[in-house]
């Protein structure tokens, strides 16, 4: 697109996807710094966007994840949408309502050898989005993760290239509190594979 070459010009960026973690002790602790600032935050009594609830924070004992690997941290390529008008789909929720979302492109990227896609979302009044969503379901889903799916944040790139780290997938807020109401993933976003990466729900005691 005419935009993302201009912003990629005038960012100097490079034309080819993000290297391979190398130095996995670091990024296996960058990882675990950052779950233990969510654990925090989600705890802190005074955080009125915890999905705790209130009365249950101060035994909350943390959250659940497989252990950081960096096979799970890979490159991606987007493939954009380039329809007009947009494709806006309505995305099945946890509740009732249905979340209306605009197909951003479909990314494509390999897990242990195993090609894989997934479509990218933007919000749909978002002119130029700045940030994707992507929703998705696995293997595990319904086992050790959360039978509705998992997520994955990510920053618009003006080359078309992504890190897709499923070490930081996340589960919805529903999980914690069911006055949230959060997107399902939709059919095409149910991956064959099992991510053993992120967030899962506590082991069986």
């Amino acid at each position: 697109m005419f935009w993302g070459a201009a912003l990629c010009l005038a960012a100097g960026c490079t034309s080819g996807p993000p290297p391979p973690v190398q130095d996995t002790g670091a990024y296996a602790r960058t990882v675990e710094s950052e779950r233990a600032q969510k654990d925090a935050a989600f705890r802190a009594r005074d955080n009125e966007d915890s999905p705790i609830p209130a009365s249950d924070r101060a035994a909350f004992p943390g959250l659940s994840y497989y252990p950081v690997d960096a096979k799970y941290h890979v490159p991606a390529s987007l493939a954009e949408a380039e329809f007009n008008p947009p494709v806006v789909i309505e995305l099945q929720t946890s509740g009732a309502e249905r979340r209306r979302m605009r197909k951003a492109g479909s990314l494509n990227f390999t897990v242990a050898g195993s090609p894989l896609t997934l479509t990218a979302f933007a919000d749909v009044d978002a002119r130029v989005p700045t940030s994707l969503f992507v929703p998705f379901g696995d293997r595990t889903s319904g086992d050790t993760t959360y039978k509705g799916g998992r997520y994955l944040d990510l920053k618009r790139t003006p080359t078309g290239f992504y890190e897709l780290d499923f070490n930081r997938a996340y589960h919805p807020y529903c999980v914690y509190n069911p006055s949230y109401v959060c997107p399902v993933p939709p059919r095409e976003n149910r991956l064959a594979a099992a991510i053993l990466a992120g967030e899962r729900l506590p082991a069986a005691k």
